[in-house]
């Protein structure tokens, strides 16, 4: 039986952790932190500065230049924050990163320890599996008033003015696609 091409990133993600005790957010931000530019530099970075081998490093900057898609972002850190029961909610997930894919190539993923900031100049959404049955997408929508399902985000994240519960995946409809899309041009 082969391994496909996601299970065989996902066994390397898993190696790298155990035999380097950083998680892919942490090698994630760490390259990003350097400060290079190119592919091939960061990559050399890593090898020379950090002892990687070049699959590995590899792996690290294709992960940290990625689009906004739910493959890259799985590397970062989504495998976790959908195990057992907020598993039910991925296709949630799935769904709100697929619709940031198409925003634009722009787009940042920044992952931290239990959401993911969308970043284009600035950062202008998170998404946050907050329980088992809900998944919260963040925007930053200054000067639009609050209303209906888009709520004001309050002591919730200060990152972000708005807040929009979604609890299944037809809950995610144009409406909210729309609130999103006006975040990301505001950026």
């Amino acid at each position: 039986m082969s391994t496909s091409p996601d299970q065989a990133t996902r066994n390397m993600i898993k190696n790298l952790e155990a035999s380097s005790g950083r998680s892919m957010p942490e090698w994630i931000a760490l390259v990003r932190s350097a400060g290079l530019g190119k592919h091939g530099e960061m990559v050399n970075w890593l090898k020379a500065k950090h002892a990687l081998g070049h699959g590995y490093a590899n792996l690290v900057v294709h992960l940290a230049k990625a689009p906004a898609t739910p493959a890259a972002v799985e590397g970062a850190g989504a495998e976790a924050w959908f195990a057992g029961e907020k598993g039910a909610i991925r296709p949630i997930f799935d769904a709100v990163m697929a619709a940031v894919a198409e925003l634009g190539s722009d787009i940042e993923l920044a992952p931290k320890q239990a959401y993911l900031s969308v970043r284009r100049s600035k950062q202008f959404a998170c998404v946050h599996p907050s329980t088992k049955t809900r998944l919260d997408l963040g925007l930053q929508l200054k000067g639009v008033k609050p209303t209906g399902r888009l709520e004001a985000a309050g002591s919730w994240n200060g990152m972000v003015s708005h807040r929009v519960r979604l609890e299944s995946l037809a809950q995610f409809d144009r409406e909210v696609r729309q609130w999103l899309k006006a975040a990301y041009d505001a950026a």
